[in-house]
């Protein structure tokens, strides 16, 4: 007796298989699913522009020859609004109707009789290309500056108009952790950093002295300032 077939995680791609020919529709629905994929079957492109309206698919396996609205005829259709990425199936192999198929948009293009492992590659590449590019995220960097005071922290260095102030480690981390999250807000745990013991008085008294070394007016400080019910920021240029 075989084993349950296991649905595909709701995350995976939803692929729409269209095609005229049921028996190649259940294979593909049973092939693509057993391969991880969510598949949505129409057997024409009237039914697949129907199921198109309220699924948003990650791909499309679309067959060419069908009675009706041809697959290039659809394909022509579909990208006038959509750029899914579209593998086209066919039972020609001339090479102009895979240019055809290619100059209205397909991604790829699979003739007639196919090996399914060699569709899943294909279906697998045209989805890999199609993923969006992660933008990547800005460094940190290495030079804050505040004032006229910069602050290095790939050295835990502290100037003041080029002149180095003597601070303690604990300040130095206090000031890495804050230049760090750019102006941002850090509350006193974050601010404990190694020495994750130290309670909210005692992060106070820390930043007290390191205002005492940059600010005029430590009573009303401009750049390490106090964010009520939270921690701290600086203030940075």
């Amino acid at each position: 007796m075989s084993a349950p077939r296991t649905e595909p995680p709701d995350h995976a791609p939803h692929i729409l298989v269209v095609d005229d020919d049921r028996r190649l529709r259940d294979l593909l629905s049973r092939f693509l699913g057993e391969n991880g994929y969510r598949v949505t079957t129409a057997a024409s492109a009237a039914e697949a522009r129907a199921k198109s309206g309220s699924v948003v698919f990650d791909a499309m396996v679309l067959d060419v020859m069908m009675p009706g609205e041809t697959g290039f005829e659809f394909l022509r259709r579909v990208r006038t609004s959509s750029a899914i990425p579209t593998l086209m199936l066919t039972a020609r192999a001339e090479s102009h109707d895979r240019v055809q198929g290619l100059e209205i948009g397909a991604d790829d293009y699979l003739a007639k009789p196919f090996d399914p492992r060699e569709l899943l590659l294909r279906l697998g590449n045209i989805l890999r290309r199609a993923a969006p590019i992660e933008e990547p995220q800005p460094a940190a960097p290495d030079l804050v500056r505040f004032g006229p005071f910069t602050f290095r922290l790939d050295r835990g260095e502290l100037r003041r108009d080029g002149e180095p102030i003597r601070i303690t480690e604990r300040e130095r981390e206090i000031l890495t952790i804050l230049g760090h999250r750019l102006g941002g807000e850090v509350s006193r745990d974050e601010l404990a950093g190694s020495s994750g013991g130290a309670n909210d008085r005692a992060v106070d008294v820390q930043m007290n002295r390191l205002r005492r070394k940059i600010e005029v007016d430590p009573a009303n400080p401009v750049f390490l300032q106090t964010v009520r019910g939270v921690g701290y920021r600086l203030v940075t240029d």
